[in-house]
């Protein structure tokens, strides 16, 4: 069920674009030369000259740049602002840079100018609530933009400030503290999640429950396991390996009878029993049969269904929209959805026309969602791009490739990386 896989793709990339907004000569783009890194504009006139091993994007008038295997920062005229000697180098965020010398952390300014020294053994590289989490001698803590530690470096674990809380972990418990440090919700549970619109689920003596931010127990804490985040009004819980719903006064409005249960989707939810799959409504009542061998969510008014090992598309009333004639398939987004048979890809719109051929290989989580109309596909064991009418904007020649974000896409090509524009520009040279 490609619906149920996690959509956020990591960019392992070591650089990304500057904002589309800017044009022509304002738009400094990452441009490979041989083994060298420097930045052109849109038309590949070289504005700053390749010099450097790597370099990253503009963050508020400054880019990363490698040069000897350490990393500073050059303006955008080019100039060093921060020579090369860090081991580790972040982009600016809210004018700090996280820096690691010599196997320590610390935060730099846009000048250059330590302002939180490289003491510690981790450190996030984002604030949060104003603070960090910080890591010395083994123990956490917050640091303030000043390096101030706001909160003791004492937890065995800390996570960022979601909700103005913080997970905390000490002597093997979990609770909650603010930004001041008040531990607001008991160290006491043997597991806590982030919070979500202001619940939570927790563990205690083996039993999970969902608490408010008070520490109030919303959902008494008896369950197997429960979903914190209710979907249109309810929650998934579980209890001795079956599965309900209850809604935010803890009433277990759908009883616990179901071998498994997905979100709330467009008032439906799928629902498992004895192996076989159909969709309920928040009532309970069960307004599709429990027939099918699998089932993902609704989306844009339709859900993938499996029978006799081949998939097709039915509407919230039931009705077969899209024959079961595939062997796997994604849900709809944008009108479109990824579908799999013979073992090729490519992608059908909601009357299976299939506007993007099914001869592709598995392009990986990639080749899932258009973005910025556009997609990435695989062939003969080489990428390229197709947009949302199934056009070949860039022929599939590449090693690797990312998505698009801000007009360009990070790519591949005989171990070595560079950039390519929307219409298939390289920005980069052998």
């Amino acid at each position: 069920m490609l619906g149920l896989m996690l959509l956020c793709l990591t960019v392992s990339a070591p650089v990304f674009a500057q904002s589309s907004t800017n044009r022509g000569n304002s738009l400094l783009i990452p441009y490979r030369k041989g083994d060298k890194w420097g930045f052109c504009n849109v038309n590949k006139r070289l504005l700053i000259q390749p010099r450097y091993d790597q370099a990253g994007k503009f963050a508020g008038g400054l880019a990363r740049v490698e040069l000897n295997h350490k990393w500073g920062f050059i303006n955008r005229s080019g100039k060093v602002v921060i020579p090369p000697k860090y081991d580790e180098l972040s982009v600016l965020l809210e004018g700090l840079a996280q820096a690691k010398l010599n196997g320590r952390f610390g935060f730099v300014d846009k000048r250059g100018k330590e302002v939180i020294p490289l003491k510690y053994e981790s450190a996030y590289t984002e604030f949060s609530e104003g603070l960090a989490v910080v890591m010395l001698n083994g123990k956490f803590g917050f640091i303030d933009k000043r390096g101030n530690e706001v909160i003791p470096l004492k937890y065995d674990e800390l996570t960022p400030f979601i909700e103005g809380l913080a997970r905390a972990k000490l002597n093997g418990k979990w609770g909650f503290i603010d930004n001041r440090g008040k531990e607001v919700i008991s160290l006491k549970y043997e597991d806590v999640r982030a919070f979500h619109q202001g619940l939570t689920a927790v563990t205690l003596n083996g039993k999970v429950g969902i608490i408010d931010k008070s520490g109030r127990e919303a959902i008494p804490i008896r369950y197997q396991d429960a979903n914190a985040e209710f979907n249109e009004g309810l929650a998934v819980i579980m209890l001795n390996d079956k599965f309900g719903f209850v809604d935010r006064n803890g009433t277990e409005v759908i009883p616990l009878k179901y071998d498994l249960a997905l979100p709330f989707s467009a008032g439906l939810t799928a629902v498992v029993l004895n192996r076989k799959w159909g969709f309920i409504d928040k009532s309970g009542k069960e307004v599709i049969p429990l027939k099918y061998d699998g089932a993902d969510y609704f989306a844009e008014g339709l859900a993938g269904v499996e029978l006799n090992r081949k998939w097709g598309f039915i509407d919230n009333s039931g009705s077969v929209v899209i024959p079961f004639k595939y062997d796997e398939v994604g849900t709809f987004h944008q009108g479109l959805a990824q579908v799999k048979l013979n073992g090729k890809w490519g992608f059908i719109d909601k009357s299976a026309s299939e506007l993007v051929p099914i001869k592709y290989d598995d392009p990986g989580m990639v080749g899932v969602r258009f973005f910025e109309g556009l997609v990435a596909v695989k062939l003969n064991g080489k990428y390229g791009f197709i947009n949302i009418s199934g056009k070949e904007v860039i022929p599939p020649k590449y090693d690797l490739v990312r998505r698009f974000s801000d007009g360009l896409a990070y790519v591949e090509l005989y171990n070595k990386g560079g950039y390519i524009g929307r219409d298939g520009t390289e920005y980069f040279e052998p």
